[in-house]
């Protein structure tokens, strides 16, 4: 989810964060003092792009208490937006955050002199639901999509890439075939849904379950499978962060490996328990039950690698979309750092 220009790489959005990344580096913002005692915990300020059971491993390594194994003492903030994470990247105000890869790639073509570096995967594949109003009569098919309103997300964002390639995958072209809305934020969605605009939309989970309880929505299919698996959430600090902060990236990514081992063999009943506080106003039965559903989509990643396939089939999914220019492919090196992945451990 990142705030881009409609494809043309050299805009005033690259300028801007260009500014924004020289303010940081001249104000030092950009790491943090990391530097403490032996004894203390290193505090870590942390973003994640939205609220959702898509995240629940990092969840599970918060309140399991697998951070403060490692000796990190991480603080979680919401940003509503990957554009908005990378801006607190950037801007020195987070020092992780779990974004979309496609967002590094637009940075890696911008003029920042600050690169944001992917350091350890979270999902293997997009985690959006597709939501009718109504259960089709038959069984789903993609092109009862067409001549439709369908809520996406901002062009060039992972959840309107993704949702494009599907519908690709399925004889549609997204250009001409139905009518995309790209201009809800993501906060207002649901409250859009609600309020009865769009035929059809994209949700994560907490929220599709929720629209299926409230006979608000039934979810016809899941963009993720369709797709296949094409790291969709990373890990991602500054280049002058894991530089000045390797111990503390080892220690995320070994924390992470740790709650993604949980999370692949935990009964779903125990990890609806253990991400519960993240989600107050959910029912049990129904965070058990999004559970399941991301887990029967093969959702969550049992490696933090983040391999060089997955960076150059989501570059040819940005191409297709027409968000990225052919000439602006960037290299795997550029947007993935693999140390810490290659090395942890639980």
């Amino acid at each position: 989810m990142f705030r881009l220009p409609r494809p043309s790489p050299s805009s005033c959005w690259s300028r801007a964060v260009h500014a924004t990344a020289m303010l940081a580096l001249g104000l030092g913002l950009v790491s943090p003092a990391a530097a403490q005692s032996a004894s203390a915990p290193v505090k870590v300020r942390y973003e994640e792009v939205v609220r959702s059971v898509l995240y629940a491993p990092a969840y599970v390594a918060m309140s399991q208490g697998f951070f403060r194994e490692a000796g990190l003492d991480v603080s979680i903030k919401t940003s509503q937006g990957t554009d908005k994470g990378m801006a607190a990247l950037l801007s020195g105000s987070a020092d992780i955050v779990l974004i979309g890869p496609e967002a590094s790639v637009y940075v890696a073509n911008s003029e920042s002199p600050v690169k944001p570096k992917i350091f350890s995967g979270l999902t293997a594949t997009d985690g959006f639901l597709l939501v009718a109003r109504e259960k089709p009569a038959g069984a789903f098919a993609w092109d009862q999509l067409k001549g439709k309103a369908v809520m996406s997300f901002r062009p060039g964002s992972n959840p309107d890439v993704f949702l494009e390639t599907a519908m690709r995958k399925n004889g549609l072209d997204p250009k001409k075939d139905l009518k995309l809305v790209n201009n809800i934020g993501p906060a207002a969605r649901t409250g859009a849904w609600l309020a009865g605009q769009n035929d059809y939309g994209i949700f994560l989970e907490p929220e599709a379950t929720m629209l299926e309880k409230t006979g608000k929505g039934v979810v016809v299919a899941s963009v993720g499978r369709v797709v296949g698996p094409v790291d969709y959430t990373v890990f991602t600090a500054t280049d002058v962060y894991l530089k000045q902060n390797p111990a503390v990236a080892q220690a995320w990514t070994n924390a992470i490996v740790k709650a993604q081992k949980h999370v692949a063999s935990a009964p779903p009943t125990d990890l609806a328990k253990q991400i519960a506080e993240y989600f107050p106003a959910m029912a049990q039965a129904d965070l058990v039950a999004a559970i399941e559903r991301y887990r029967g989509i093969g959702l969550w990643k049992t490696n933090p690698m983040v391999q060089r396939e997955a960076v150059d089939s989501l570059q040819d999914m940005l191409i297709a979309s027409g968000v990225l220019d052919k000439a602006k492919r960037v290299k795997y090196e550029q947007v993935v750092v693999t140390d810490f992945a290659a090395k942890a451990a639980p």
